[in-house]
């Protein structure tokens, strides 16, 4: 019998300006800032966490290739994409593609697309 996984917990992603992508995240996406450990950081949203490492001060162990810029990260919403379009406009950020149909894990969704300051693709789907 193999491991079974119920959910992700955290990710790393690594970035250029670990402030700069605090207040994007917090801002942008409504995730909140938390510290741990010796001093670490982490965008917390619901019952799961994005661990930042700062480019060149990766925490061990970590990935062999950590670089910015390499994260492709799709996010739910709950908003209508309408609304994540509106929010999007007003903080002037880019939408790239989109509003389109993906299929997410669970069923149908429209999917907006932009970039964090470190060129990230984050993607925020709604559900149908």
């Amino acid at each position: 019998m193999g491991i079974s996984v119920e959910q992700i917990d955290h990710f790393v992603i690594t970035v250029s300006n670990t402030d700069r992508t605090i207040t994007f995240y917090e801002r942008v996406l409504g995730m909140s800032a938390i510290s741990f450990g010796d001093n670490r950081k982490a965008l917390r949203f619901g019952t799961q966490k994005i661990n930042i490492h700062q480019v060149g001060q990766e925490v061990q162990p970590n990935a062999l290739n950590a670089a910015t810029g390499t994260a492709d990260l799709c996010f739910i919403s709950k908003l209508s994409i309408k609304e994540i379009q509106n929010h999007l406009q007003s903080e002037q950020i880019d939408i790239e593609y989109g509003p389109i149909e993906q299929s997410g894990a669970v069923g149908i969704m429209d999917s907006v697309y932009f970039r964090d300051p470190d060129g990230n693709l984050i993607e925020v789907g709604v559900y149908r």
